[in-house]
């Protein structure tokens, strides 16, 4: 893919801190969009916490998405961070690259797709090639898709955190035997460390959402998984929670249900809500062994 040229201007002596983000949305007549998911974070103080939260950050390599008008990229970098913000809607791009201005030679911006990103060609072109972390206020229709890209993907970040719907941050970390319990929980835990770490109310944001919203911190496991178990592990998550009400026995039915809970050591009587993680990694390791 083609990446668009990078925000990297040098800012003359003298120049003033950026200017409030309200008067930044207010001068270049931005408003936000509902097709992107858009809810703006303007608070400065909220987006410096979430950068000490993802901290230390001093000469740390930050991808952010969709920064929209800058405010958590402006705290990421006062945190020291060099920052690779991306941002699909093309008319943020005057506003990130007046914060350019203010920090040269740390921000680059690119106007793309995080979800068709080679975050690895990325990083090659405007970071040497080296590792990163994920700091975002993710937009809300695409911030699943995204932590399943980062967590399964071929590029996988140092470490994450996310701003995400309230309800999906509960997802991610919740433990089992809830109805938060599910699919995205068990490929979460398994792969990396969780905690939900801060939670904001809809009026922290222009405009407010009709939901909450949480923070989460994901920090990858020393030791992953083979690729091959990750994705036997997706297919028996994705059987057993796409019939959540069902016994595993009925669930699995087309994997090897009760023959293949027996093999794994879980409860074929069980449901899936009520079965932690290492329980459905030993459904993953005998559907592997039966398939294989």
């Amino acid at each position: 893919m083609t990446l668009a040229t990078p925000s990297k201007r040098a800012a003359p002596d003298g120049m003033a801190d950026p200017p409030p983000l309200r008067d930044t949305l207010t001068r270049l007549g931005l408003t936000a969009d509902k097709r992107f998911g858009q809810h703006f974070l303007l608070d400065l103080n909220i987006c410096r916490k979430i950068a000490r939260i993802a901290g230390p950050l001093e000469d740390q390599v930050v991808i952010e998405v969709g920064p929209g008008p800058g405010g958590l990229t402006r705290a990421l970098l006062e945190a020291g961070a060099q920052v690779i913000a991306v941002e699909k809607d093309a008319r943020f791009a005057p506003a990130l690259d007046d914060l350019a201005t203010n920090f040269p030679n740390r921000l680059t911006a690119l106007t793309t797709d995080a979800l068709k990103l080679n975050e690895t060609a990325m990083l090659r072109d405007y970071a040497g090639g080296i590792g990163a972390r994920v700091v975002s206020n993710l937009p809300y229709n695409v911030g699943t898709a995204l932590l399943l890209k980062w967590l399964l993907g071929p590029w996988r970040p140092e470490a994450m955190t996310l701003m995400f719907q309230k309800e999906v941050a509960l997802r991610i970390v919740a433990p089992a035997g809830g109805s938060d319990y599910g699919r995205l929980s068990v490929i979460a835990q398994t792969l990396c460390e969780t905690r939900l770490v801060m939670e904001l109310p809809a009026r922290a944001f222009t405009p407010p959402p009709k939901v909450a919203s949480a923070v989460v911190n994901l920090r990858l496991r020393n030791e992953r998984p083979d690729d091959r178990l990750v994705a036997a592990l997706e297919t028996v998550t994705g059987a057993a929670f796409g019939q959540r009400r069902k016994m595993l026995r009925s669930a699995l039915k087309q994997l090897g249900g009760e023959q293949l809970c027996r093999v794994a050591g879980v409860d074929a009587n069980a449901r899936a809500e009520t079965v932690p993680v290492p329980g459905f990694m030993a459904l993953a390791r005998a559907w592997l062994e039966q398939s294989a």
